[in-house]
């Protein structure tokens, strides 16, 4: 299956089982950028529960931007906030520690534009997860994409359908439960190296 879906912000499992089930891979980078979606926002699982980690950003006040032009907002001290929220959240977990030389680096270094901080993002996690994807970029923005399963609509936060995974091991699950279609980050931390297979024998479908 080739598919097209939205790079985002520590990508969500949803996203992650979709693209580690396509053959090819289209990150969608020429649409306008909007606000409360993945492109600039994942949740992680706190001690109180579900926790949003919001990057700003500088809005434009004139024509909607473009999400490969809009800038981070960095005088704003969020990565130092996101980088405590995870150390917070995640180091009791199993494979915190492995991990943390390999994620660290991501809030100490300025980046100027979402998309590509985005990217970086996520070519970490594939480097943690050992995966080689099939990866392409839009060159212009098309309403319909023929030939490809458009998952261009998980990158809508508020909009999004709760979706069931199975379980995994949670820090606080016996506090809070199971919380489902966490960032990737979740999984990595609480299952390492079976990770990879975790989201391989997961499904999902376009709508």
């Amino acid at each position: 299956m080739n598919i097209i879906i939205h790079p985002t912000y520590f990508p969500n499992i949803a996203h992650f089982v979709a693209m580690v089930n396509a053959r090819s891979i289209m990150f969608e980078v020429d649409d306008s950028f909007l606000k409360q979606t993945y492109r600039n926002r994942t949740y992680i699982y706190g001690a109180n529960g579900k926790l949003a980690l919001n990057v700003p950003v500088v809005h434009s006040q004139k024509n909607r931007q473009k999400y490969r032009d809009v800038k981070i907002f960095n005088e704003d001290q969020w990565q130092a906030r996101h980088w405590k929220s995870l150390l917070s959240a995640y180091r009791t977990s199993p494979f915190f520690e492995y991990y943390e030389d390999d994620i660290q680096p991501l809030f100490h270094q300025k980046a100027e534009y979402i998309l590509d901080f985005n990217l970086k993002c996520f070519e970490v996690i594939c480097d943690c997860l050992q995966l080689d994807l099939n990866i392409s970029k839009s060159g212009s923005f098309e309403k319909t994409i023929e030939g490809k399963a458009d998952f261009r609509h998980l990158v809508n936060a508020k909009k999004a359908q709760p979706l069931q995974f199975d379980t995994y091991t949670q820090v606080f699950s016996n506090k809070h439960g199971f919380i489902s279609n966490l960032s990737i980050l979740d999984l990595l931390f609480n299952e390492g190296p079976n990770a990879l297979n975790y989201l391989e024998s997961q499904t999902i479908t376009q709508q």
